[in-house]
């Protein structure tokens, strides 16, 4: 095959085809049209009235349905927002300037704050830590989650480092679910800071494409095995379950670290959006009500990694390696000079998330990594637009 020849005919086709971020396409939103319509009363199971101030922690009915699925107890759980994104970034904020339990000071005063960073990861964790001051540090994922003879060491040898961002079910972009062993050694390791913290991001808790769903073994009630009780700090939402603009979020953690984020919630608000609350609670109804919608997003979703698995192993076999997740909503792809890629496939009309995007820094060391996210086109544009990426791929290559 001739590269250069079919970038050029690429190139003259006057794409405009985005993969850069991972939303739910219109036909999984119309899924959850009918919450739109909810809900039925304003009335909690409470007796409250939903359209008024008060219940900072969230509708107890609503925490009772999402707690089996986060593996946090009711008790345990708040509920906040559309974005979890948001409770993340206010933690962040809360332990830089509100002493987090254990901690023998704010984290704005103890000098140099690190976080250990699994990569490929989240962009949007980086840009947390980014912006507000943060160290990074780069930690390699395996095929278990991040290598914890690496994290076990630099988390026992220096007590700058504070955290670790973590997605351990189906792991932006990888798809990697963490291992048992992996997530007891979260829990049981020795931590030179006193007041360490794993950021638990269990976003696509849920989000399964195949029958046979990832388990996690319990962070919190591992935690609390190994004497670590208020060592996590779990997040979760409905962004992609429901309405992505329109979900709820939650903070899961020890009621330690609970009483701690709710003192710090209640100097930024009085109660959360209870009507919104309960049009979750009157769709969704239980977890199985939660599975079954799931199974629809499925339905939807999972024929989309089916078309980049099948164009990528056609155009790329023995050039590229990519990841075949079982949930979650990325695909990883390695390939030799992914900057270059990526500035090719933007050239050509198709939008991707940068090359780098997924380390510290925005700086990929290797340069290979790119993420791909399949969500949003139709099954026609994201097939032209995997084939387009493919042929920037070999073009590189030479």
């Amino acid at each position: 095959m001739n590269a250069q020849r079919d970038y050029e005919a690429l190139v003259q086709q006057g794409l405009k085809l985005d993969l850069t971020r991972g939303k739910p396409s219109p036909r999984q939103l119309d899924l959850a049209d009918d919450m739109l319509k909810l809900p039925a009363s304003y009335t909690t199971a409470g007796g409250l009235d939903g359209r008024n101030y008060g219940d900072l922690q969230g509708l107890p009915e609503l925490r009772e349905l999402f707690a089996p699925l986060l593996q946090v107890p009711a008790a345990q759980l708040v509920v906040g927002g559309n974005s979890s994104l948001t409770i993340m970034h206010d933690t962040v904020v809360h332990a830089l300037l509100s002493k987090v339990p254990g901690a023998e000071t704010r984290w704005v005063e103890a000098g140099e704050i690190t976080f250990l960073c699994p990569v490929p990861g989240y962009d949007r964790h980086f840009t947390i830590c980014r912006d507000l001051g943060i160290k990074m540090v780069a930690v390699p994922m395996n095929d278990e989650g991040p290598d914890m003879d690496v994290v076990e060491r630099l988390v026992a040898e220096d007590s700058s480092v504070k955290g670790i961002w973590c997605v351990p079910k189906y792991s932006n972009p990888s798809g990697v679910s963490y291992s048992d062993e992996t997530v007891r050694r979260l829990a049981a390791m020795p931590a030179a800071a006193p007041d360490f913290r794993v950021f638990w991001d269990n976003a696509y808790a849920v989000h399964h494409l195949t029958g046979t769903p990832a388990v996690l073994a319990d962070v919190l009630a591992l935690c609390e095995e190994h004497g670590n009780a208020d060592r996590a700090f779990v997040f979760g939402s409905t962004s992609k379950v429901t309405l992505a603009g329109s979900g709820v979020s939650f903070f899961g953690s020890s009621p330690a670290n609970v009483a701690w984020y709710l003192r710090n919630l209640s100097k930024q608000s009085i109660g959360p959006d209870k009507i919104n609350q309960l049009r979750h609670v009157e769709f969704l109804r239980d977890a199985e009500g939660v599975a079954a919608h799931m199974r629809k997003h499925a339905e939807l979703v999972a024929p989309k990694f089916e078309v980049v698995d099948r164009v990528l192993t056609k155009e790329l076999s023995g050039l590229a390696t990519w990841t075949s997740p079982q949930g979650g909503y990325f695909i990883s792809l390695e390939v030799p000079g992914a900057a270059e890629v990526v500035a090719k496939a933007k050239a050509a009309g198709i939008a991707l998330t940068p090359a780098g995007a997924t380390h510290p820094y925005g700086v990929d060391p290797d340069d290979r990594t790119i993420r791909i996210a399949p969500t949003y086109p139709d099954l026609a544009e994201l097939e032209q637009a995997i084939t387009g990426l493919a042929i920037c791929v070999r073009l590189v290559a030479g």
